[in-house]
């Protein structure tokens, strides 16, 4: 088991690193300890960013000296806080329409692979995915638990542009681009839903520590369910499930 380390990052932020392996374990580590700061509501920090196996702890130097920041997050690693079935989490239903248009790299995907477009689109909703990080853009989620059947490389070229709610694949990762953007990943489909949008009070509503279960939608249900987005009409499927429901 690697050791925790406390790393300086500038003048009034520090990282708290768990490893150096993307896995579920370490990602339980970074949201036990942001769950346990939050709870001790330490005066001085700021913010709080996870990573996939580290922590940015943000805080104000007028308000917290380093070294007794240390201290009590030192505390705070040795509090206990067991994960359980019957624990609740947040999972956010994503509809994503499936097809060459929308999906270009589709059936690259497929072929790679050795499977069919519909058992590429099986596979890749027939998981329920941990946000391990937001990043690289307002909004952009890097996902955790793909199944390695469907695991590819990215474009050796990335695009110039790749449209808002695209839905992508790269190497064991899955996630989706929340605005217009150049991009490696290799795209399978795309999401109706509007992923970043800085005029709402909460820009994005997917946060690390939640999960995310694509559905598979049709053509018709796309631009019906676009219309209502676009008209502020739409709600979005989230919600609290425990952990042993989860298809993970």
């Amino acid at each position: 088991m690697e050791e925790v380390k406390f790393l300086l990052s500038g003048d009034s932020a520090l990282v708290i690193q768990f490893g150096s392996e993307i896995k579920p374990e370490i990602n339980k580590k970074i949201r036990k300890m942001m769950d346990n700061i939050k709870k001790e509501n330490i005066d001085g920090i700021v913010e709080l960013v996870p990573t996939y196996c580290s922590l940015l702890i943000n805080y104000d130097v007028l308000k917290i000296e380093y070294d007794i920041l240390i201290e009590k997050l030192k505390k705070l690693l040795e509090v206990k806080n067991e994960v359980t079935e019957a624990e609740e989490v947040t999972l956010v239903e994503i509809p994503t329409l499936y097809n060459d248009e929308y999906g270009p790299d589709l059936s690259y995907v497929a072929e790679y692979n050795k499977l069919s477009k519909e058992e590429v689109i099986k596979i890749h909703t027939g998981t329920d995915y941990l946000v391990y990080m937001l990043g690289f853009m307002p909004g952009f989620t890097y996902l955790g638990g793909m199944s390695e059947k469907i695991a590819t490389p990215r474009l050796e070229s990335p695009r110039l542009q790749i449209f808002p709610g695209s839905v992508g694949i790269a190497g064991k990762q899955t996630g989706m681009y929340p605005s217009m953007s150049p991009g490696g990943w290799r795209i399978i489909g795309r999401t109706p839903l509007n992923l970043y949008n800085p005029n709402r009070e909460t820009p994005v509503y997917i946060s690390s520590g939640d999960y995310i279960r694509y559905v598979s939608i049709s053509q018709d249900e796309y631009n019906e369910i676009l219309k209502k987005v676009e008209n502020d009409e739409y709600k979005i499927n989230i919600r609290r499930v425990k952990r042993g429901e989860l298809n993970v």
